[in-house]
């Protein structure tokens, strides 16, 4: 029998009405899971929802492992992100047609991702802020997007796969709190901070949004009627689905003490708009159903959301129809994806210093020596939520393949990650002492970061408790500069890492994130100038633990680039190229702006050579200090452009009245009159980027009237 949901032609909402009525209510519930059984009679085959692809396919066996979120985020490169989450999901489309023609239907074969990941890494203690875009709603937007239209692909009628926006919302640590815990952020910065970037998602059409663990003003985030109902459904008009992080529901009667049992909390859920729960909470709806604690219709209703999502991957089409279903297996990992992680990886790398240009190095220097506990450590290239290549190129195993045969070249852990050790006999500092260059690899791996019950040695469930090196790490840094003639640092992890020591102590300081699976060959090519230096931080870097607010208050005050008062390390937007640049000749088309007018600011950036420089040029409306709360400088524009040594080049920013816009007390945005500035240059405004090198920025006085 050919049922109407099965025929192609007719319009989607009539074909989700045809398969809804030829449910069972019991049917109904289990599509709601996110383990949904095979329908044998309807001939549909059982689906998991239960997909990961933070930076590429994840957790189901081979895929290209492109770089971690964050480190992306270092790249500042629009075109690169959407490109590279394109790849994710062809890579994604191959392998779960290829299993589904196997007869598997298993967690992490489907095609609904729960990625990205635009919660803001608001303080660096949080393990899973690897997983964000950074600090900055702006740039976490931009990339975001990107991230979205890549996965989701452009086709008028089918999803190449289903995006999702996580973790809706105020989230990011503590992870030990994160089931019981309650977000009560100020209205300011929840209009200015947390939801930005998921509004700006939800306009960019992403099919789904991640509601949170914990609370949010005394709501559990996956039944708030505030951030489900008024807000996300509401203001925003979005009409997707919305799904639990998983056994977030289990947390209402659990933990947050919200409800009495399963049934309540299954029913609380729907209710409020969570669509899909991926746990088995939702079972108890047919109790509630039977205590008329909820209608079935309004289970309905969650329901034709969730089956849209399977509609627009073309689940019920035939194969010929949908674009995507004849994407080959030979995709996957394959030697062009392969390239794009190499290209992303070292677009991802900030130089943080370099003094007397020691970099980039000689292909054929006389010794080099490469030392530190993640130098050959195959966990500090993946990172958290990461599928598997073959081979997983580490740093040593990069810098190796990439000098002259006729260098002494040697490799030793020189000290262990974390854990302390009693002090002897360390053959690493004689062997420092004979090497022309020591490349000292040392930071994070993703057992000291990440999610709860992934970060095994992290003993604040996944978290940070401090931002510096482990002790370990600090005291052999320190004897391996007596040793080491010229010293080259370079710093693995998916966070701020507070080295104000370790930066004087070494010649060049690198930060090379989890740089995924061409990571080795990526640092070697930045190393020695095959490919320059182009990264800029996503995050601030503080001078030490003690310059943070609490870890577990939310407000921004204190925190990020825009409100920190403290004089970071390294600033957000810092990082150095291998030439020397010049901003020049500051000018717009106005100095007196309305609020129905636009700014046009532009300025010249100059390559004073000999190398060729890629950089991320930056544009900052600095208002004036209204109140305590006022952002310092707020990101508005960004671009990356190439010079050739010697060459000039004009960027341009095109700002909205929207842009000089300030965020009230009340969350509302409004036009508050003063002398405003708009800076142009290589950072956030403030003078420690040029302390450390960066160029000068180009400052632009206008009046808002």
């Amino acid at each position: 029998m050919a049922f109407p949901f099965r025929d192609a032609n007719l319009p989607r909402a009539v074909r989700i009405d045809d398969l809804v009525a030829r449910l069972t209510l019991p049917e109904k519930i289990n599509q709601l899971i996110h383990e949904n059984n095979a329908i044998d009679r309807l001939g549909i085959p059982a689906y998991n929802w239960w997909n990961e692809a933070c930076h590429g396919v994840a957790r189901n066996g081979r895929a290209t492992v492109f770089p971690q979120v964050i480190a992306l985020a270092a790249t500042w490169n629009r075109p690169l992100v959407q490109h590279l989450a394109s790849v994710v999901a062809d890579e994604a489309r191959a392998k779960h047609h290829f299993a589904a023609a196997a007869g598997r239907h298993g967690q992490y074969q489907g095609l609904t991702f729960w990625t990205p990941n635009v919660n803001i890494f608001r303080d660096p203690r949080w393990g899973r802020g690897q997983e964000t875009f950074g600090e900055d709603p702006f740039l976490t937007s931009e990339l975001g997007v990107a991230m979205v239209r890549g996965l989701q692909g452009d086709d008028p009628h089918y999803l190449k796969v289903a995006a999702c926006a996580k973790h809706f919302a105020v989230h990011s640590g503590p992870e030990s709190a994160r089931h019981t815990f309650d977000a009560r952020p100020t209205p300011k910065d929840l209009a200015e901070t947390y939801l930005p970037a998921f509004q700006k998602l939800v306009a960019a059409g992403v099919e789904a949004v991640m509601a949170a663990y914990n609370r949010v003003l005394g709501e559990p985030a996956c039944a708030s009627e505030f951030l489900l109902g008024q807000t996300l459904r509401g203001r925003w008009g979005f009409a997707g689905h919305v799904v639990s992080d998983c056994g977030a529901i289990d947390d209402f009667h659990r933990h947050h003490q919200v409800t009495r049992n399963a049934a309540e909390s299954a029913a609380l859920a729907v209710r409020r708009g969570c669509d899909l729960n991926c746990g088995c909470t939702f079972n108890d709806l047919l109790v509630a159903v039977g205590d008329a604690a909820i209608p079935e219709a309004t289970i309905d209703t969650a329901l034709r959301r969730v089956l849209a999502t399977k509609f627009k991957l073309g689940f019920f089409d035939p194969p010929e129809r949908v674009p995507f279903s004849s994407i080959p297996l030979t995709v996957v990992d394959s030697a062009p994806h392969r390239a794009i992680a190499r290209q992303a990886a070292a677009e991802a790398i900030v130089l943080l210093k370099n003094a007397d240009n020691l970099l980039p190095l000689a292909a054929n220097p006389a010794s080099l020596l490469v030392v530190g506990p993640t130098a050959a450590s195959i966990d500090a290239l993946l990172g958290n939520y990461a599928g598997m290549s073959a081979p997983m190129v580490t740093f040593v195993e990069g810098i190796a393949a990439r000098l002259d045969p006729s260098t002494i070249f040697e490799y030793r852990a020189g000290c262990p990650l974390s854990q302390p050790t009693n002090a002897g006999l360390n053959y690493t500092f004689g062997a420092a002492a004979a090497a022309e260059i020591v490349v000292a690899v040392l930071g994070l791996d993703p057992t000291l970061e990440g999610e709860e019950g992934d970060a095994v040695a992290s003993g604040s469930g996944g978290d940070r408790a401090t931002i510096e090196l482990p002790p370990v790490q600090q005291r052999f840094l320190r004897e391996l500069r007596r040793h080491a003639k010229k010293l080259v640092l370079v710093l693995t992890g998916g966070s701020a890492l507070a080295i104000p020591e370790e930066h004087e102590l070494c010649d060049a300081v690198l930060h090379a994130w989890y740089a995924g699976c061409e990571g080795g060959r990526a640092l070697a090519d930045v190393l020695f100038g095959d490919i320059v230096p182009s990264g800029k931080l996503p995050v601030t870097v503080p001078r030490s633990t003690s310059d943070l607010p609490a870890f577990d208050d939310y407000r921004m005050l204190g925190r990020t680039y825009r409100f920190a008062d403290v004089e970071p390390l390294y600033p957000f937007g810092f990082g150095l190229g291998y030439a020397r640049l010049i901003y020049r000749a500051p000018s717009a088309n106005a100095g007196v702006l309305t609020a129905a007018a636009t700014f046009v600011a532009r300025s010249t950036v100059e390559n004073l050579g000999p190398a060729e420089a890629h950089e991320v040029v930056q544009c900052y409306v600095v208002p004036p200090r209204f109140q305590a709360e006022t952002p310092r400088a707020i990101l508005v524009g960004f671009q990356k452009i190439a010079l050739r040594a010697n060459e000039t080049a004009q960027v341009e920013f095109t700002l909205a009245a929207d842009a000089f816009r300030q965020v009230a007390g009340d969350g509302e945005r409004v036009w508050l009159p003063g002398d405003y500035e708009v800076v142009i240059g290589s950072a956030s405004p403030g003078k420690r980027a040029i302390q450390l090198g960066a160029p000068a920025p180009v400052r632009i006085a206008v009046r808002l009237v």
